[in-house]
Order: structure tokens, then C-alpha cells, then sequence
């Protein structure tokens, strides 16, 4: 009788594992500033991470040819609405594609997410990015306070109620 309530203790933890299938956060406990950037958008503009100072950011790291990446985008659009009245937004970064190529890849899809372009890869090398999608969470401050590596349901509360949390923090 005890053998079989640790067969089913071990069938509900791992049921609970392959549920959650990956959508968790890697918490920084030693928060260090995030490497800075500055790059253009789709239409020229150059963006850096000052001119999102006081608000939780989510520098998402991706490229059209990335299946994972292009798969966690909608949430990513829909996430995004919940994560800007919490004081925060997300940012996604094209790593070395040429901008007629982002351009026409997000023809026709509502993704309203500010897109930068990394077109040499210098600021995905800065920031350490071996694989796609990498996405790092930053607190209010700017320093490094979660990462992600491979695709997230970005619309899942489980996700999103962290990054609320850091919106709160002082």
C-alpha cells in the first residue's frame, strides 16, 4: 500500500514537471547591471536601455528562422498588455538578420512589441547569448534579475507575476 501512494507521489511530481514544461524563470540572486545597448528599430531609431529606467524590462533575444522564437511571439504581444500596466515592457531583439528581413517576416502579424536590431551580433555576444530564444528580465533598475533560455508562454501568470513583483519592488 505505501509502494503505491510513492508510485503516485512520483507520477503527480512528474506530471507537475512536464505541465509547468519549462515555464519558469532562473532567478539572479546576484543582481549586476545588464550590459548596455543601444540599436536601431525597424524604422531607425536608436533605442537603449536608459530610455526604460524605473521599468521592468524583458529583453527578448530571437530570429525568424528560430521555431521556438516565432512560437512564444503571440504570447509574447499578449503578455505585453498585462506587463505595461505593472510598470514594465518587453523588447525583442532580432539577432543578425538584416532588417528587410524582419520587416517582411513581421508583415502581416500583430506584434506590436518594439523590435531592435542586432544585424552583427555584437550586442546578443555582449550579453552572452549562445542559443535561442534567450530572454533576461530586468528590475526597475536595470540589473539582470531573471533569465529564460528556449521558449516561454510569456501570457502565463506563472511568468508574468514575477515581473510584476519587480515592478513593486523600492
Amino acid at each position: 500500500m505505501r509502494s503505491s501512494r510513492v508510485v503516485i507521489l512520483l507520477i503527480l511530481i512528474s506530471a507537475c514537471a512536464v505541465f509547468a514544461g519549462g515555464q519558469t524563470l532562473t532567478p539572479i540572486y546576484e543582481r549586476l547591471a545588464a550590459p548596455e545597448l543601444s540599436l536601431p528599430d525597424l524604422h531607425g531609431k536608436t533605442v537603449t536601455l536608459a530610455d526604460y529606467r524605473g521599468e521592468v524590462v524583458v529583453v527578448n533575444f530571437w530570429a525568424s528562422w528560430c521555431p521556438p522564437c516565432v512560437s512564444e511571439m503571440q504570447s509574447m504581444q499578449r503578455g505585453s498588455g498585462w506587463l505595461a500596466q505593472h510598470r514594465g515592457r518587453f523588447i525583442a531583439i532580432n539577432m543578425g538578420e538584416e532588417p528587410d528581413v524582419v520587416a517582411k517576416f513581421l508583415t502581416g502579424r500583430d506584434f506590436t512589441i518594439p523590435v531592435l536590431l542586432d544585424s552583427d551580433g555584437k550586442i546578443s555576444s555582449r550579453w552572452g547569448v549562445r542559443r535561442l530564444p534567450a530572454t533576461y528580465i530586468l528590475d526597475t533598475r536595470g540589473r539582470v534579475a531573471y533569465q529564460a533560455l528556449g521558449a516561454r508562454e510569456w501570457d502565463n501568470p506563472a511568468l508574468l507575476v514575477p515581473l510584476r513583483s519587480l515592478a513593486m519592488e523600492k
